[in-house]
C-alpha cells in the first residue's frame, strides 16, 4: 500500500489515492462511487475506471512483494490465497 501511495504522489495524484483506497480495502458498496465522483469532480464512470486501475496496480505491486519470498509462479498464487484466508478470519 505504501509504494502505491508513493506512486499516487509522485504523479500528483494523492488526493485521488486518499479517496479510492478505501476501495482497495473494504466492500465497494460501504462507499458508493457517487459520493467520492462528487467529492473529486468527476464522472462516476471515471471513478470506476481509476478504482480498476488503481487495484490492477495494487494487485501488480502485491504479486512483486509475494515473488520475492518464492521460488515459483504456482507458489505466489498459493501464498496470495493463504494471504487472503487469514485475512479473512
Amino acid at each position: 500500500m505504501d509504494k502505491l501511495q508513493a506512486e499516487s504522489a509522485g504523479k500528483n495524484r494523492q488526493k485521488l489515492f486518499d479517496h479510492l483506497r478505501v476501495y482497495l480495502t473494504t466492500e465497494t458498496s460501504s462507499v458508493p462511487y457517487h459520493d467520492v465522483a462528487d467529492k473529486l469532480d468527476m464522472t462516476e464512470g471515471a471513478v470506476k475506471v481509476a478504482v480498476h486501475r488503481l487495484r490492477r496496480r495494487y494487485r501488480e505491486l502485491l504479486r512483486g512483494e509475494i515473488a520475492q519470498t518464492v521460488s515459483t509462479e504456482d507458489q505466489i498464487d498459493q501464498e496470495i490465497r493463504d494471504l487472503f484466508a487469514a485475512l479473512a478470519r
